[in-house]
């Protein structure tokens, strides 16, 4: 089996930064709906969930990618 090149592993490095960044991103709306009066006046409890599934795609998502390509590439 031949090693894969370099702009395979740069792929992977970039989804799985852009991975943490979206759910960081995701946590700070969350945290914006349930906390402020951006949106609704005296902040909307809907923020939370949005922010505990912004916390499990940062931290779980890359896990998740890392699973997903050692499957696929046979390790």
């Amino acid at each position: 089996m031949n090693p894969p090149d370099d702009s395979l592993w740069r792929d992977r490095f970039i989804q799985i930064n852009m991975t943490r960044i979206g759910g960081t991103l995701v946590v700070l709306l969350g945290l914006i709906v349930w906390q402020t009066d951006i949106f609704t006046p005296g902040g909307s409890l809907i923020g939370f969930p949005v922010a505990i599934l912004g916390l499990i795609t940062s931290f779980g998502g890359p896990i998740w990618l890392a699973k997903r390509w050692k499957r696929r590439d046979g390790r």
